[in-house]
């Protein structure tokens, strides 16, 4: 693959990615760059997980073309691995089309492996499910997580003590992030690359989580819920995504509505300050106010790739 100029936004949730990025990519498509956008969330794939994962609408999108979204059923596995490989084929038909691509998202697993690549020796984890793997086992056993485990990851299974309730935890764990094979070799980005973080203090992060929790649920994240859990087993990892089962808490009599909502945007706090961790740990990222304008410093960053991948062709 050929890769294009690449401008990542990174962050952690609500602090105005998505939205900042397709202003970007609009104002680069006015000046003639074909910019387009990756999504990097790994709960955006999902096919009908909509209001509760804030996936931006086809009509939100202003015409910019998005590559990353709607991939799978909630059913389906979708490992960091089946990322990389549907992220790199949105990147090589950018490539062909003489774009620059916008990697955004909060997944920073994604963001890394397209980014760094992967380091082969390094396993990915996901304190939400580990969580929610622990308690599953505390219910149920560690011989039920092991029958999960063999169906879900044979060859993983083989090489665990089945009978360790931490090992099979995070053997599951690892299995739901990238199935049953190992991680693809490091294979870092090769093309003209800039990457942002935004961020926010505490306080103004916490009302923008809170007004999104209670905009989602608004918007009718209930009967969203509701037709999911209609169609699909609610254990599935793919609603592990906050919101959902706040929603179904209201369904089923167990929360009213605005103890849902404060849930929700506590659960979503505590998430931002999980990401925020995380991507400190990221050498090399610039970070910038989300509370301020960053639409024309984005844009120089955006020509300037674009200017350099033109100068290496040239």
């Amino acid at each position: 693959m050929t890769a294009p100029p690449l401008l990542v936004i990174a962050g952690p949730t609500a602090t105005g990615k998505t939205g900042l990025s397709i202003k970007v990519a609009r104002r680069l498509r006015a000046d003639g760059i074909a910019a387009e956008i990756i999504s990097a969330d790994s709960r955006q794939v999902y096919r009908g997980l909509d209001i509760g994962t804030a996936k931006v609408s086809v009509g939100e999108r202003g015409g910019v073309p998005h590559h990353g979204l709607d991939l799978v059923e909630p059913d389906q596995p979708y490992s960091v691995a089946d990322y990389v490989r549907d992220a790199r084929g949105a990147l090589g038909g950018i490539a062909e089309r003489g774009g620059l691509a916008i990697l955004v998202g909060g997944t920073g697993l994604y963001l890394r492996a397209i980014v760094r690549g992967l380091d082969p020796e390094a396993l990915p984890s996901d304190p939400e499910a580990r969580r929610r793997i622990n308690a599953t086992i505390e219910a149920t056993g560690v011989d039920a997580a092991a029958d999960r485990l063999r169906t879900l990851a044979p060859l993983r299974a083989a090489r665990v003590d089945l009978r360790n309730p931490r090992r099979v935890a995070r053997a599951l764990e690892v299995a739901e992030l990238i199935g049953d094979e190992p991680l693809p070799p490091e294979r870092p980005y090769d093309g003209p690359i800039g990457w942002v973080g935004l961020t926010l203090d505490a306080a103004t992060h916490a009302a923008w989580i809170g007004r999104r929790a209670r905009s989602q649920f608004e918007a009718g994240l209930l009967d969203e819920a509701r037709a999911l859990r209609e169609r699909f087993d609610p254990t599935l990892p793919a609603f592990s995504a906050i919101g959902y089962r706040e929603a179904w808490a209201v369904l089923d009599g167990q929360l009213d509505l605005e103890a849902a909502i404060e849930l929700d945007a506590r659960r979503n706090r505590q998430f931002a300050k999980r990401q925020a961790t995380w991507f400190r740990r990221e050498p090399g990222m610039t970070w910038l106010d989300a509370e301020t304008d960053q639409v024309p410093t984005l844009l120089e960053l955006g020509r300037r790739l674009a200017s350099s991948a033109a100068a290496v062709k040239a």
